[in-house]
């Protein structure tokens, strides 16, 4: 009766195990012991064509991209050019920054000369 039993479970647990690795198959994820391969060695010279050929790719790869274009440059007189107008700009600036100085001065000066003639009479 006990070994009756005893296959009983054991056809049970075969049973699991069918499904618990198709259940992983279905996941993608499967026993990694099982599924890998043993790694090759490749020998020295075998490393060395391999290299030779991405090599090869890579060349003729970097053939057929276009060639980066040329830097610009600006002549001398051009920079000239920019310099002066942007002096002037400056100069414009800094004029406008001192009128206004000297607008807000005498508007500062005004109402107390106004006040003291108020004062006065």
């Amino acid at each position: 009766m006990l070994e009756a039993a005893l296959i009983g479970f054991e056809q049970m647990r075969k049973d699991i195990d069918e499904k618990i690795t198709g259940i992983r198959g279905q996941l993608g994820s499967g026993d990694a012991v099982a599924t890998a391969a043993p790694r090759r060695t490749l020998s020295v010279a075998a490393r060395r064509r391999i290299a030779a050929a991405q090599r090869k790719r890579w060349a003729a790869v970097k053939a057929q991209a276009k060639p980066a274009v040329a830097k610009r440059t600006m002549s001398a007189a051009a920079r000239n050019r920019i310099a002066a107008a942007q002096r002037k700009r400056w100069a414009e600036v800094k004029k406008a920054q001192a009128k206004k100085t000297t607008t807000k001065a005498t508007a500062k000066k005004a109402p107390a000369l106004e006040k003291v003639a108020i004062a006065a009479s």
